[in-house]
């Protein structure tokens, strides 16, 4: 076999594509979302089909297979491989041609399925097929995986949806199938022929879920009109590589309607699932309380729900008639609709948390039985987990009889393994009975693929593999799947990783790629870098993969100082949108920050940790010296080291009187000074509380802390702020790694705050969020830790809590501005958006990230980064407002942002509901 080196210059000499053999470029792809692991040899990003038609052409001559590989999403080990691995994302992504008189596309099959799907919504269509990973899944993969979604029930699987393949083949020969046997490799059409005995006889009885194996395979009979191009849908990269497809377009109802049935329990919502088809429903998915949790409260009464779309009104409302549920609910408000589907489509990943926080995993996702079997199978599907002692959440495409479920497995240990083996086999023989499929849409990878002679008997599984080699006589396309499978229990992901803590945190990225959507609408953040760069290793789920290898050792090699691991989290902004935009709450602001703290330990780290991440006791020795005045001066002249040059190497400008000097020379409110409480009253009706001076608001923004003071006051709470000692959350030093001096501070801080006896209220969205949540993470031990983080309130929260009877003042503005993503990520908005709406600001608040980040944007090397992450959402905002528009943003760093690169002036909330009294 050609060794590596050899074959990465051939691809180089025959390619256009980039072509990358790099320990960065492998680990990125050594896994899926499933539960396995395999090492590839490299990555080539092929531009077209003639570069694909050249790699399989190498690669085919070197003996080293070939996988090819979409969107990473598959559940069941399909696109992990050992081999050349073919990134068809990065340039074959196109949409080549829409005819909306035929209905049809031409697709590359790297192109995302939301984009398609926005680019023929102008002319009424769509492509029937959505997986819940539209955002992020490829057409390719989705004929490689044969996927549904929850549309399918009315428009089909992709193979139904799918009319003709360009397909490229091991050792380069191209292909064009549809119907008939034209373009076919030779000796497909005599094995065919000669085994129509087993294909007519020997299939499961068929259902429109039935994907395991090459379960179209009896398309190919005459009598259902050799449908080569449908039956290889579903064939997982082991026939060949599609370059090009046409796919048939449905038309979109103009105004569906979302029909909400509550049942009993589980097994009732099944039981009905099937009665309600005759109906013509566009979809029939359900789910029980285990998975719904606490959203159950918008939902009507039951133990489980069935979420039918309705094509109008009128269906829906004949629907409820006939539909015998405890409680029902219409929804015919989009937004509303959206709200619902979301806990659908996000199902992926939060079922992957069991109650007590323990996590579950893929593996037995998509098992489907025809729908009127289904009840009983799902009773008899709970018994046996529970008599394996396992648990899981089913939900899925109840009107087609497929479930998904994650069970908490444990993969780690000899044991836990031996019992998912137990499981998978008896499961098996369940699915069997009921004449199911043991894959119902996401296809069997290494998963299933060992257990198909359960479902399909010798002789088909022997069909199976001379079809296999007609199309890839020399096994070089995706070995290990499907034909010849690798066992279910090798390969898993887990067994490299070592039993820490640590390691556990990154095992939870699942891979379902949530952070991969390019879409900059709505209120998500996650994954800011990402969609600026759209590279995968600026994805959370890229850098989450990268730390696993990392921990594993094999591919990254140099452990905490990895080059390449540090290169993905250079460009990662801290943002904490993963943390509540991830489906699995996957954390990477906390992994970067534990990264750092072991990169740089006993080192020299970069001015830039030393700058900004000591920016507390730096502006605290200025302030101390009131020397503010001259530093201002001299950073207008002089760029300070080590901060981004672009941004003209400077801070922004320091307040000549930090915010608790001001306060501390507050006479007493009954005085008539101002209308502030002083340093050691508390004569508002409404209690005390105590208004935290972060850093910014302390030297870099006062004028925040002075209208907050004035509006506690005015809603009636006496405020107090602590002015001996240091307090700090110790962010920057969070942001740079310093997690040992992060600990020194928030130790100091508790010591000098003492017990706070009320809320805490903190104006800084980063601060506030640093208190809540990494100040009990980082001093778990210290019970003072818990106390202060469950105290702490931001200044809407403040309001709406301590003081609900009071009444802001009436603005009558529109507002535009940043929502910080600290805010969206750990505290919430709510409140604000309520306070905001009492004061009568109309608009919304930009979503994203303003792209500064606290200490990011004024890095080195970053401010092209953070200024294309403005350009996402907040600066069109700004440039669209009205002349007379507010403009708010909570976060100084936003602030920053605002009028760095949008040249007008953000305040807090506080300011603007200060200048309305």
């Amino acid at each position: 076999m050609t060794s590596p080196g050899e074959l990465e210059r051939t691809l180089r000499e025959n390619l256009r594509g980039e072509v990358d053999f790099g320990a960065a470029a492998r680990a990125l792809t050594t896994m899926d979302a499933s539960n396995y692991r395999r090492v590839p040899v490299g990555v080539v990003a092929p531009r077209d089909a003639d570069d694909v038609a050249a790699a399989l052409t190498v690669c085919a001559e070197a003996g080293v297979p070939v996988l090819p590989r979409g969107g990473g999403t598959s559940i069941a080990g399909q696109a992990t491989g050992v081999g050349v691995v073919l990134d068809l994302t990065r340039h074959m992504n196109t949409l080549v041609s829409v005819d909306p008189e035929t209905r049809t596309a031409v697709v590359r099959p790297g192109l995302v399925l939301d984009r398609l799907r926005d680019a023929v919504r102008p002319y009424g269509l769509t492509f029937g097929p959505d997986p819940s990973t539209h955002s992020r899944c490829t057409l390719g993969g989705m004929i490689g995986n044969n996927a549904c979604g929850a549309h399918s029930v009315a428009w089909g699987t992709t193979a139904d949806n799918v009319t003709e393949l360009a397909v490229t083949t091991y050792g380069g020969t191209s292909h064009r199938i549809g119907t008939g046997w034209a373009g076919t490799p030779d000796g497909l059409r005599e094995l065919i022929t000669g085994h129509l005995g087993p294909l007519r006889t020997g299939m499961p009885p068929g259902f429109s879920r039935r994907i395991s194996g090459y379960g179209g395979l009896d398309a190919l009979l005459p009598e259902h009109g050799v449908q080569v191009a449908r039956a290889f849908c579903g064939s997982e990269g082991t026939l060949g590589v599609v370059t090009e497809a046409v796919v048939r377009l449905v038309e979109t109802p103009p105004a569906p309607v979302l029909a909400v049935l509550g049942y009993a329990d589980e097994s009732a919502a099944a039981e009905a699932a099937a009665g309600l088809l005759p109906h013509g429903p566009l979809t029939v998915e359900g789910m029980a309380q285990d998975l719904v949790g606490d959203t159950a409260a918008d939902l009507p009464r039951g133990g489980a729900w069935l979420f039918v779309e309705m094509p109008d009104e009128g269906a829906a409302r004949a629907l409820l008639r006939a539909a015998d549920a405890v409680d029902r609910a219409l929804v015919t408000d989009p937004a509303g609709q959206r709200a619902l589907w979301r806990i659908r489509e996000d199902a992926a990943g939060t079922a992957t948390r069991m109650p007590d926080g323990s996590m579950a995993w893929p593996g037995w996702e998509d098992c489907a039985v025809p729908p009127a079997r289904l009840g009983a199978y799902l009773r008899e599907f709970r018994a046996l987990l529970a008599a394996h002692g396992l648990r899981g959440s089913p939900y899925g495409h109840f009107g087609e009889g497929c479930v998904h479920v994650r069970i908490d497995f444990d993969l780690m240990s000899t044991p836990g393994i031996a019992r998912f083996r137990t499981f998978s086999e008896e499961l098996a023989d369940l699915v069997v009975a009921h004449g199911g499929s043991l894959s119902g849409e996401h296809g069997d990878g290494q998963a299933r693929a060992e257990l198909l002679p359960k479902m399909y008997g010798p002789d088909l599984i022997r069909l199976f593999g001379a079809y296999k080699d007609v199309w890839d006589p020399a096994g070089g396309m995706n070995p290990g799947t499907l034909v010849r499978p690798a066992r279910l229990d090798e390969n898993l992901r887990f067994a490299v990783l070592p039993a820490t803590p640590f390691a556990g945190e990154i095992a939870r990225c699942v891979g379902v790629a949530k952070c991969r959507t390019t879409d900059p609408g709505g209120a998500s953040v996650m994954c800011p870098s990402y969609r600026v760069t759209r590279d995968e290793r600026h994805s959370t789920r890229g850098r989450a993969r990268l730390l696993h290898e990392m921990l594993a050792g094999e591919i990254v090699t140099d452990g905490w100082r990895s080059t390449e691991v540090a290169e993905a989290l250079d460009l990662c902004l801290a943002c904490k949108g993963c943390r509540s935009d991830c489906p699995v709450g996957v954390d990477m602001a906390t992994y970067k920050a534990e990264f750092l703290h072991h990169h740089w330990a006993g080192r020299i780290r970069p001015l830039s940790h030393y700058v900004l991440g000591g920016l507390p006791e730096w502006l605290r020795l200025i302030a101390r010296l009131r020397a503010a005045g001259a530093v201002n001066a001299l950073a207008r002249r002089v760029p300070v080291p080590g901060l981004d040059r672009e941004r003209g190497g400077r801070l922004p400008e320091l307040a000549r009187e930090p915010f608790t000097r001001w306060w501390a020379r507050q006479p007493d409110p009954a005085k008539g000074a101002k209308g502030v409480s002083g340093p050691d009253r508390a004569s508002g009706p409404g209690g005390a509380v105590t208004l935290w001076p972060d850093t910014f608001t302390q030297y870099l923004n006062p004028a925040a802390g002075r209208a907050a003071t004035q509006v506690l006051h005015a809603a009636g709470l006496s405020v107090r702020v602590p002015t001996t000692g240091r307090v700090c959350c110790g962010l920057t030093y969070l942001s740079t790694g310093r997690l040992d001096r992060a600990r020194t501070v928030l130790r100091r801080t508790l010591d000098t705050l003492g017990e706070p006896t009320g809320p805490v209220v903190v104006l800084e969205p980063s601060c506030a969020a640093a208190l809540r949540a990494d100040l009990p993470a980082l001093l778990p031990d210290d019970p003072r830790a818990a106390r202060l983080a469950g105290a702490v309130r931001t200044f809407a929260e403040t309001l709406e809590e301590y003081a609900p009877a009071w009444r802001p003042p009436h603005l009558d503005r529109k507002v535009v501005g940043q929502t910080h993503c600290h805010q969206h990520a750990v505290l919430g908005d709510g409140p604000d958006r309520r306070l905001r709406e009492r004061a009568g600001l109309t608009g919304e608040l930009s979503g994203g990230c303003c792209g500064l980040a606290g200490n990011f944007g004024f890095e080195p090397g970053h401010h092209e980064v953070s200024v294309a992450c403005a350009e996402e959402q907040l600066l069109p905002a700004l440039r669209a407002a009205p002349p007379d528009a507010l403009v708010q943003a909570d976060g100084f760093s936003c602030r920053t942002q605002i009028a760095q690169l949008g040249g007008v002036r953000a305040r807090h909330l506080a300011e603007l509901l200060a200048e309305g009294l």
